[in-house]
């Protein structure tokens, strides 16, 4: 029972390093009149929004934010776009995925702070949304909690 505590709140003590190298504050996305909001749970019509939303421009870099392993493509959605890529991740006892980004290897590991890749072109797909790194648990958990 001690042992489970304790590693309970070692997962809840990680932080998720900076994601996007022009945002190292991992600044969230608020809410766009047209898209909706960027936090976990806001209403996308008849569902859920699943993840958490940070700011990243199209083009930037996306970093690794701790230690990870790169578990293979992700992608968010079944029809095709220039937008559809994303990677699977683990690191630091958690398992995310990260989407709307194309990266430069979908296998392997990386240190905290290289390169995973670029932030796709959000702008050709919705004109006007604050362009973003899209977080989300592999089990679709909240993942506020780590940043």
């Amino acid at each position: 029972m001690r042992l489970y505590i304790l590693l309970s709140f070692l997962l809840l003590a990680v932080k998720f390093g900076t994601l996007c190298r022009g945002n190292p504050s991992n600044r969230k996305r608020g809410c766009d009149t047209k898209y909706g909001c960027g936090n976990y749970g806001a209403s996308r019509g008849n569902r859920k929004h699943m993840g958490l939303d940070i700011v990243c421009a199209d083009g930037d870099t996306v970093v690794a934010p701790f230690d990870v392993k790169l578990n293979g493509k992700a992608a968010p959605y079944i029809k095709n776009n220039a937008i559809n890529d994303g990677i699977n991740l683990s690191g630091e006892g958690l398992c995310f995925k990260l989407f709307y980004v194309k990266p430069d290897s979908y296998t392997g590991t990386l240190k905290k702070g290289q390169k995973i890749g670029s932030l796709l072109p959000m702008q050709s797909v919705y004109p006007g949304i604050t362009s973003h790194v899209h977080v989300q648990m592999c089990d679709k958990s909240d993942p506020t909690q780590y940043f």
